[in-house]
C-alpha cells in the first residue's frame, strides 16, 4: 500500500506455494483482495510478487500479461517489487543452498531476471520505480576448496552477467520510461553478506569492471557509465540477514551511503535470538527447544558471538546445535524468519528490535520506497506459533503499520521538543 511518507509497503508472495503461473494467480485472487479490503480500501494496495522462472516464462506468454494487468486494474492492486531470489521450487521440498542455483555467473540467473524486468515494466505503475531482489551472487561454501583464480573467475563472471543486465535495464528504460532496478541481497553464507563484502565488491569489483564494459559497449562517458550502475544494480536489505551479521542499522545505512550504494528495498524481517546461559551444563533445554525448529526445506545459518565479540558460523541449524556446551558463546542468532509482532518464543526471543531502529531511523529519513514483509516460513512453525495464514499476513501488516505511525509521531515530537525517543510498538 502506498504511505502517506511515500513509502510502499507489502508482504512478499513466496509465503504462498506455487511454481506455475496458475497457481500463482489463484493464490493471488485468493488472498489479495480480502486483504486490500481489510487494509487499504480507499487506497490501491501493492503486491511483492514472487516468480518462479516457469511462472515469469508462462506470465509472458500470450495474453497472460495484459489480461493480469486488467485483473490488477479491476481489482485496485499494484505490483511495485518482485522477489526474484529463488530461481525454483521454494515449498514442500528440501531447498536448502540449492536456493542459490543457478548462481549469477550463469545466464540462467541473466535470463530469468531480464524475464521478470519485462514482466515488472508492463506492470509497474507510471512514475514509479520497480525493484527486483536477487542473489547475493553466489553461495560462500561452495566456493571454500577453490583455488584463487577459480574465486576471481566466479567474481568475474558474475560482474559480467550484472554489467549486462544493467545495460539491458537501462534500454529497458528508454523504451518503456521505467526504472527498474536489481536489488542484491547480502544473506549468511552468501558470497555478499554483510556491509563490507557489499562496499568491496562495488569498489573492486562492479564498478570498475562495469564503468569499462558500459563506455565500450553503449558510448557511455565514465560519470554516466557510473551512474547507470549505481541506479540499475541496488541492495535489498533484509532485516534478518543483516541481524545475523551483528550488524547495527544505523551503520550499515551509514556506510552504504558514504559508498554511493543505494537500498532498492527493505524486506522487513526477524531472526531468532538466543542468550546462552554461562552454565553449559544448562543449555540442554534451549537445544531441545531449537531443535524442533530444525527442519528440512530451508537453510537455518547460525551465527554465534562469543565473549571476545568474534562470531563463528555454522552451516545450518543441525549443524550448530552439536556446538551447543561451547564454552565461550554467549549468543546465538538463527536465520529463521519469525513472525515481527512478538519478541518472544518460549526460551528464545527475535531481533525484532532491529526492525524497530531501521522503522525509527526510516521516520527521519527516506533510506528506501520499497517496505516488504518477508516472513515466509510459517509452514516450517512449530504448531503453538501458526494461525491462519490470511490472519496472519495481515497481523504482520498492521504490526508495521503502527510501529511506522508510532516512529513518525515519535519524530514529530523529537522535532518540536528536541526530546530524546525510542519506538515502542503498540
Amino acid at each position: 500500500m502506498h504511505l502517506e511518507n511515500g513509502y510502499h509497503l507489502t508482504y512478499c508472495t513466496n509465503i504462498h506455494p506455487g511454481e506455475t503461473w496458475e497457481e500463482v494467480l489463484h493464490n493471488l485472487k485468493t488472498y489479495l483482495p480480502p486483504l486490500k479490503q481489510q487494509l487499504s480500501p480507499q487506497q490501491p494496495f501493492g503486491i511483492g510478487l514472487r516468480l518462479s522462472c516457469q511462472a515469469a516464462r508462462e506470465l509472458l506468454q500470450e495474453q497472460a500479461l495484459p489480461a493480469f494487468a486488467q485483473w490488477l486494474q479491476d481489482q485496485e492492486l499494484y505490483v511495485f517489487t518482485l522477489n526474484g531470489f529463488p530461481y525454483g521450487n521454494f515449498h514442500h521440498q528440501e531447498v536448502k543452498d540449492q536456493v542459490h542455483q543457478p548462481d549469477w555467473t550463469t545466464s540462467e540467473r541473466l535470463d530469468y531476471t531480464l524475464d521478470l524486468a519485462r514482466v515488472l515494466a508492463r506492470l509497474l505503475p507510471e512514475g514509479m520505480e520497480g525493484g527486483i531482489s536477487t542473489s547475493p551472487l553466489s553461495y560462500k561454501p561452495w566456493l571454500q576448496d577453490q583455488d584463487e583464480s577459480k574465486v576471481k573467475a566466479v567474481y568475474t563472471s558474475a560482474t559480467e552477467n550484472l554489467v549486462q543486465l544493467a545495460a539491458d535495464l537501462l534500454q529497458l528504460k528508454k523504451e518503456t520510461g521505467k526504472i527498474i532496478h536489481i536489488d542484491l541481497e547480502p544473506e549468511p553464507d552468501g558470497l555478499l553478506e554483510n556491509t563490507a563484502e557489499v562496499i568491496d565488491y562495488y569498489q573492486q569489483w562492479l564498478l570498475p569492471l562495469g564503468k569499462e564494459r558500459l563506455q565500450t559497449q553503449l558510448g557511455l562517458s565514465r560519470k554516466e557509465a557510473q551512474e547507470a550502475l549505481l541506479q540499475h544494480l541496488q541492495i535489498c536489505y533484509d532485516v534478518c540477514h543483516f541481524a545475523l551479521a551483528y550488524e547495527r542499522p544505523a551503520q550499515a545505512f551509514s556506510q552504504l551511503k558514504q559508498a554511493g550504494i543505494r537500498i532498492g528495498k527493505i524486506q522487513l524481517s526477524a531472526a531468532l535470538k538466543t542468550t546462552l546461559s554461562q552454565d553449559v551444563e544448562t543449555r540442554g533445554e534451549i537445544a531441545e527447544t531449537l531443535a524442533s525448529l530444525a527442519e528440512s526445506t530451508y537453510l537455518h545459518q547460525v551465527v554465534e558471538r562469543g565473549e571476545d565479540g568474534r562470531l563463528a558460523h555454522y552451516p545450518d541449524l543441525t549443524f550448530a546445535l552439536q556446538h551447543i556446551r561451547k564454552p565461550g558463546a554467549i549468543e546465538w542468532r538463527t536465520h529463521f524468519h519469525v513472525p515481527l509482532f512478538t519478541k518472544q518464543y518460549n526460551q528464545l526471543q527475535s531481533t525484532q528490535e532491529d526492525i524497530l531502529e531501521v522503522l525509527e531511523l526510516m521516520a527521519q529519513e527516506q533510506i528506501t520506497q520499497h517496505l516488504e514483509v518477508e516472513t515466509y516460513t510459517w509452514e516450517v512453525l512449530p504448531g503453538e506459533l501458526k494461525k491462519d495464514l490470511a490472519d496472519s499476513i495481515r497481523r504482520e501488516l498492521e504490526w508495521v503499520l503502527t510501529t511506522i505511525k508510532s516512529a513518525a509521531d515519535a519524530e514529530n515530537g523529537s522535532t518540536q521538543h528536541r526530546r530524546p525517543h525510542r519506538l515502542t510498538p503498540r
